[in-house]
């Protein structure tokens, strides 16, 4: 317990949450157990609720909160709230190592990448979808994979592009960017150079550069490829990799109202697919004297990793079900699930570190295990941090009864219904 409460100290939490104006001056919510509550209020094969989440908070706090005070608490500054936890988190916990090559060469080693999230439909005007008729968000991060944390985070509608959220500058210099698709962009790659980076990025389909010069000699009558558009020689190829030097055009950012065009030449590798009978080809300016086409495979694999992250948050943490119309709620879900991930991997961090060194706990077994033990967690913490919750039947009968006098239950409309009409 002593770990989670180092994470974020009570004192920090209930003066940070003065500060936003979350709770007022009386402190008639305990703060501390109404973070936890989020980060560990759903129970094992449970969705997370926010009667999840209340229920949760009245198994913990000294005091019950009635559905009508829980709910009001749901403001643009927990909103603000939450997401400033989040980002204390990120700072320090760990999350999944994905660094698997020999790249010590590089101060770090990012990966861009972004996910979809569905929203309900009556949110699509502020969150516009690609389809009519539906509403989603976009989740974005920059993970540092060298450190193991997230360097950026941001919430998006799923119409804004990946791409436009990635910005070029001196802070590249030294640093690997691994890149899917979306952030496929000559010019991008272009300035990553220029500012000293180094980047790997899958070639898209519809790219067809001119190949400039082979980088590996081929014994025997290889095909000669200098001079040719990249795609109308792959199928006549049947080497293990491809590696040559290619000249790619784009357009320049806009200067004095124009946009002028510019070459550039960058490697492109290709590592053939037995299976698929094609090639895997990626683009990049990393030089073959340091690396070979197997190691930028094996380099590029890294992003799989950030792939498992958003994976892990969708099946473990529900962040992919959002059946709220409201949008502070959804933000408010959304920073909830990031902050029980980061909780859940500071406990493995933990757990790693008393157990025997040969060991091995795969991030998907381990975010199970923690869902299954959450409430017994939260209890646990409740106790630490001296809560005196109501005696359970207490708790029970305020949980189990019906909120609404005025609103009838299902069973008494159904009896009233079926009762036989007295004759006029």
């Amino acid at each position: 317990m002593r770990r989670l409460t180092t994470l974020f100290p009570s004192e920090f939490l209930e003066e940070h949450a003065e500060e936003l104006g979350v709770v007022e001056r009386d402190r008639k919510l305990q703060i501390p157990a109404f973070v936890w509550s989020f980060v560990f209020g759903f129970a094992a094969g449970e969705r997370r609720t926010l009667a999840g989440f209340r229920r949760s908070y009245n198994s913990t706090a000294d005091e019950p909160i009635s559905p009508g005070g829980f709910y009001q608490r749901l403001t643009p500054s927990l909103v603000e709230y939450l997401r400033d936890l989040v980002e204390r988190g990120l700072d320090e916990v760990a999350v999944p190592d994905a660094v698997g090559a020999d790249i010590d060469r590089f101060k770090d080693v990012m990966i861009a990448d972004g996910t979809v999230l569905r929203l309900h439909e009556f949110l699509s005007d502020e969150y516009e979808a690609r389809h009519e008729e539906q509403a989603g968000a976009k989740l974005h991060l920059l993970h540092n994979a060298t450190d193991q944390t997230i360097e950026r985070l941001d919430v998006t509608d799923e119409k804004t592009h990946d791409s436009t959220l990635f910005k070029t500058g001196t802070w590249l210099e030294n640093r690997l960017v691994l890149f899917d698709l979306a952030y496929f962009k000559y010019r991008r790659f272009a300035l990553i150079d220029e500012n000293g980076g180094s980047f790997v990025s899958r070639l898209k389909q519809n790219a067809n550069p001119v190949i400039t010069e082979e980088l590996r000699e081929w014994r025997g009558r290889a095909i000669p490829l200098e001079g040719k558009q990249l795609r109308a020689v792959l199928d006549d190829l049947d080497r293990r990799y491809i590696d040559v030097e290619v000249e790619v055009e784009f357009k320049r950012g806009p200067y004095e109202g124009t946009r002028s065009l510019d070459t550039k030449r960058f490697r492109v590798v290709g590592v053939r697919n037995e299976d698929a009978d094609d090639y895997h080809l990626y683009v990049t300016n990393l030089s073959r004297e340091e690396f070979f086409p197997a190691d930028l495979a094996q380099i590029y694999r890294c992003r799989w990793e950030v792939e498992l992250l958003f994976r892990e948050l969708k099946t473990q943490y529900d962040l992919d079900e959002f059946d709220t119309s409201n949008e502070h709620v959804v933000k408010i879900l959304l920073y909830a699930a990031l902050l029980s991930l980061l909780v859940s991997r500071d406990l493995l961090d933990l757990v790693t570190e008393q157990a025997d060194d040969e060991l091995v706990f795969p991030p998907e077994r381990w975010a199970a295990t923690f869902r299954s033990h959450a409430q017994l967690i939260l209890h646990d913490l409740g106790e630490h941090l001296g809560y005196s919750p109501p005696p359970l039947l207490e708790r029970l009968i305020k949980d189990a009864q019906k909120i609404h006098k005025q609103r009838p239950i299902l069973q008494e409309t159904l009896a009233t219904a079926t009762q036989p009409r007295c004759e006029s």
